[in-house]
């Protein structure tokens, strides 16, 4: 069986508190969690072991997971000279970019596709890390990452996801993942 792990980060500092989205490398690792889908195991790294999820992802045959290219890389890129844009890589949101021409938030994609939005918000995420809440940040980032692998099977099984749009019609957006 192929070695794909899941993906999901969160960070220490929002966008605007580095100077805005052009400094994602700023707003350091606060938690990421793998889902490594052989062996149906979670892993969580905080920002002391971002080197070992570096040299994880490297190990993969697949990373899948909801704007790695352009917001998880992006943290990770701090810890690392590697510019890791060579890594075997499934970024939904890239592919549903590239299908629609606009962004859809991975709470959207779920709530359409699955029925139920995710658990949470970023924001929050980062209140938690700030209050030395990070048991609930890891809880927040797994559960991201069951979200997303939900997702990227029924993507895979379905050739489609879904979300709604602005008269709040379900339409679907072809996939081949």
């Amino acid at each position: 069986m192929c070695d794909v792990i899941v993906l999901d980060l969160e960070t220490q500092y929002i966008a605007s508190e580095v100077g805005g989205w052009s400094n994602i490398r700023d707003m350091r690792l606060a938690v990421g969690v793998t889902y490594h889908v052989a062996s149906n195991e979670y892993q969580s790294y905080l920002e002391s072991d971002a080197a070992a999820l570096i040299s994880r992802l490297r190990q993969a045959d697949l990373v899948v997971g909801y704007n790695l290219l352009g917001f998880d890389y992006e943290v990770l890129r701090g810890y690392t000279k590697d510019p890791l844009l060579d890594l075997p890589t499934v970024d939904m949101l890239d592919d549903i970019h590239r299908a629609l021409g606009f962004r859809l938030r991975l709470d959207d994609v779920a709530a359409a596709t699955l029925g139920k939005g995710k658990s949470g918000d970023g924001l929050q995420a980062v209140r938690w890390f700030r209050e030395g809440q990070v048991e609930k940040v890891i809880d927040y980032c797994r559960r991201d990452v069951e979200v997303t692998w939900k997702i990227y099977r029924f993507g895979q099984e379905n050739g489609h996801v879904m979300y709604r749009d602005r008269n709040w019609r379900t339409r679907r957006v072809p996939v081949r993942w």
